[in-house]
């Protein structure tokens, strides 16, 4: 069965850091975006093995912050 999942990534200077919100503590990495994409599925693999799939779900909104 296929499922999908939303996952957030941030480019720095030492790599791509990637999560899933709506697996709780579902965090990876990787020198690259696509390094750093393969690795969280293979998080989220593992969550979902690990602890199934949560109760409850993440909503993902977008919101917008006005600097002063």
């Amino acid at each position: 069965m296929k499922k999908k999942f939303h996952v957030a990534w941030f480019e720095h200077e030492e790599g791509v850091s990637v999560s899933c919100p709506e697996l709780p503590g579902c965090h990876s990495q990787g020198a690259t975006v696509d390094e750093a994409l393969a690795n969280i599925r293979n998080a989220i693999e593992g969550y979902l093995e690990l602890y199934g799939e949560p109760e409850a779900r993440c909503e993902i909104r977008e919101m917008e912050v006005v600097m002063a």
